[in-house]
């Protein structure tokens, strides 16, 4: 019953802050630092994929229209961008995976990316109250959201959503084009990423296990319903708010955690 309340709850901590701007993988990296229950990679990786499921889900018709009318020019437009950030991302990453990359699960560095990811949020939005950005989508816009997510990658707890949305405004785009893009460009990438670390993994016992199968199917539905309810939210927050409720809660947390560890509470 213990192990299926903690993958429920990784599954909600997963959909809740895959899209919001405070870091999935650091929170679901604290939150097994904090219960001592260890999961193995590619159930982190899963789980993901059931959050990046309910974007699919949402944005269904925008999806379906890009590929019917792919030979209008401003759809096939849209998609070479997609596929321009999705390379700039791509291609890092597996340089960086091949050069031994591997995913910190110290809670110090996670603290410290919560603190500078505030600050950064903080910065960007005095910046951008000066400007309401452009809703069209640039080749530079892709270029700067495809390293965003190579940043997110590297360093837990600075967030895939919170680094492309930003890095997206930061040139020029309005709030609600930045976060269709971030929400899009998301798909293809943890689609990739998920079957990539589950080649990997495809001999691991956790992996063809009846336990792990569950515990991994169980966090995917979990994360997948959650993430639905989430996203439909933040689409509608963004259309009038800014982002600095997030840099507050991120500015806390880090700040508390920073401060147990250096007490040695943790």
């Amino acid at each position: 019953m213990w192990d299926i309340l903690v993958v429920v709850l990784m599954g909600v901590v997963e959909g809740v802050t895959e899209f919001l701007p405070v870091s999935s993988t650091g929170h679901l990296l604290l939150v097994q630092y904090f219960m001592g229950e260890g999961r193995p990679e590619v159930f982190n990786v899963v789980i993901q994929f059931g959050a990046i499921i309910a974007v699919v889900m949402i944005y269904w018709q925008k999806l379906v229209d890009l590929a019917v009318n792919l030979r209008d020019p401003s759809r096939m437009d849209y998609v070479l961008k997609l596929g321009v950030a999705f390379g700039f991302t791509v291609v890092p990453m597996l340089i960086l995976k091949k050069m031994g990359l591997e995913l910190s699960h110290n809670p110090w560095p996670i603290a410290m990316a919560l603190v500078f990811g505030a600050l950064a949020i903080f910065g960007a939005e005095m910046l951008l109250a000066r400007r309401p950005g452009e809703d069209n989508i640039t080749w530079t816009t892709a270029v700067v959201v495809g390293l965003s997510q190579v940043v997110a990658g590297v360093f837990p707890g600075t967030s895939r959503s919170a680094a492309t949305i930003i890095g997206a405004m930061l040139v020029g785009r309005s709030r609600p084009a930045a976060t269709e893009f971030s929400f899009l460009i998301g798909i293809p990438t943890m689609f990739a990423a998920s079957a990539y670390d589950l080649y990997k993994a495809r001999n691991d016992p956790y992996l063809t296990s009846g336990h792990g199968l569950f515990e991994i199917a169980l966090g995917f539905a979990v994360s997948c319903a959650v993430a639905f309810v989430v996203v439909k939210w933040l689409l509608k927050y963004v259309q009038s708010n800014t982002f600095l409720p997030f840099a507050w809660y991120r500015l806390i947390v880090g700040d508390v955690l920073l401060l147990a560890l250096w007490m040695g509470w943790m």
